[in-house]
């Protein structure tokens, strides 16, 4: 079964994250659906700012309007899969664990949960207050998966995208897409 996927991208730094994600979700296209983007004002200045770029617009990927209610995902009944927030703010993570639709990342964060689908947010912060710890249990308590921008490196990775890409892998594995990566005791 292809999955629908929405991938949010927030204002936090670690915008080599979403960019390697967009990548791998390029490759795994036949697996997929339809995958939705949608971007902060912020993301869209931080990943010009890390990534030198504005190519977050190159990918084959329907982008909506931060406010755009109408997409499709905004509606359990459009059901969507899975929903990645990455690289995910404490701001954002703190407004969906109050319940706040101010956006529509927050909106759509709200829907996955109401519907008990797949919600993962890949907080991008350190180090972490009591707040953001509650947070976290909140989000957690209602279904959500945290998974943190915390890099593993028993692979051995040898530049910066290689050590990025070992939480992107293990997001595609959270996302229950099939994906061809390193695992531990392997040969």
């Amino acid at each position: 079964m292809k999955r629908k996927i929405v991938i949010a991208i927030t204002g936090a730094s670690g915008s080599i994250y979403a960019r390697l994600l967009l990548d791998k979700l390029q490759q795994l296209h036949n697996q997929i659906a339809e995958v939705a983007v949608v971007m902060s004002d912020n993301a869209k200045q931080v990943w010009q700012f890390e990534l030198d770029n504005q190519d977050y617009d190159k990918f084959p990927f329907k982008f909506y309007a931060k406010n755009d209610f109408m997409a499709p995902f905004a509606s359990g009944s459009a059901k969507f899969d899975a929903m990645v927030i990455i690289p995910c703010s404490m701001g954002t993570l703190a407004r969906i664990a109050g319940g706040i639709s101010d956006d529509l990342i927050t909106r759509a964060a709200d829907v996955i949960l109401k519907e008990r689908r797949k919600l993962i947010l890949v907080a991008r912060d350190t180090p972490l207050n009591l707040i953001h710890i509650r947070n976290m249990a909140t989000v957690t308590e209602a279904g959500g998966i945290i998974c943190p921008a915390v890099p593993s490196y028993y692979n051995k990775p040898q530049t910066v995208e290689e050590v990025a890409l070992t939480v992107v892998n293990r997001v595609i594995d959270l996302m229950g897409l099939e994906n061809d990566s390193y695992r531990w005791g392997a040969e």
